[in-house]
């Protein structure tokens, strides 16, 4: 039984790797996928199969799944550009008889207004139209999405009001996601994934808590919370997507609550104390 993960080399990806192994899947059913290899050659010295492959090379795609039976799809990186990246897995998985597979998506996908949404969405229905079997997993905020050291410095910005965002770390989500195309039989086709509800304001208590430090949280416009992040360096298309996922959050977007996540984990998720503790060491 082969399990193929795409975006191996990123964050999420490494972490789902590591994950499958401490779960037992044997190294060699593993295939850890991706564009720069060589920040995996770990990896493959411990028995992983380490393929290069690109979301915009259809044929490395091709090779890389020859033989798999699932597919962890972590999805790509570059928001405007998924929609034809994601169409080149889909069709490869399809070619290649893949037999499962398993997407990280975003929370609420099919009802979210986030700019983030739409390709999420566009891609749940083509993996649906593509007729292989597919787990959709609707992470919801990550909590390295912020830079909470940085915080310490200037307090924690963003456009979020009082709505409450359900926050984990990668680690969990790529747990949640290495639990699902492990396992032989689950009972949901989506699950809504994330950590504890917690308001910015709340976070950035947290994170005072936690740091003795004076930290707090101020609310901005999306527009103004735009400009903000341009002027931290943040490519200003990149930046108008994440106000806009702060707009949606105070509307309630990314707030999912903890059970489908645990669910899959078999646990509590992490708590929110204990992630803003490792984040700040």
């Amino acid at each position: 039984m082969t399990i193929v993960v795409t975006g191996a080399t990123g964050h999420l990806g490494r972490h789902a790797v590591e994950s499958l192994l401490s779960r037992g899947v044997p190294a060699d059913q593993i295939v850890a996928i991706g564009r720069s290899v060589e920040k995996i050659q770990d990896l493959a010295d411990r028995g992983v199969v380490v393929k290069r492959a690109s979301y915009d090379e259809p044929e490395t795609l091709r090779a890389a799944f020859a033989g798999a039976d699932k597919l962890l799809f972590v999805s790509a990186s570059e928001p405007g550009k998924r929609i034809p990246q994601h169409q080149n897995v889909i069709a490869a998985a399809k070619d290649a008889g893949i037999g499962k597979i398993a997407y990280t998506s975003i929370a609420h996908a099919d009802t979210s207004d986030l700019m983030l949404a739409s390709e999420h969405i566009a891609t749940e229905r083509a993996l649906t139209e593509s007729g292989i079997p597919t787990v959709f997993l609707r992470n919801s905020w990550y909590l390295e999405n912020y830079d909470l050291k940085g915080a310490l410095e200037h307090g924690l910005y963003g456009a979020a009001g009082e709505g409450k965002l359900s926050i984990a770390t990668r680690a969990d989500y790529a747990e949640a996601a290495a639990a699902a195309i492990a396992a032989d039989g689950i009972d949901q086709q989506v699950y809504e994934l994330g950590g504890e509800g917690v308001t910015l304001s709340e976070l950035a208590a947290e994170v005072a808590r936690q740091s003795g430090r004076d930290v707090t949280y101020t609310n901005l416009t999306p527009e103004k919370y735009t400009e903000f992040l341009v002027g931290l360096g943040v490519p200003e298309g990149f930046a108008a997507v994440l106000a806009d996922s702060d707009r949606g959050a105070a509307e309630g977007a990314l707030h999912t609550g903890t059970e489908d996540i645990e669910k899959l984990l078999g646990r509590p998720v992490t708590p929110l104390a204990d992630s803003v503790r490792d984040a700040l060491a």
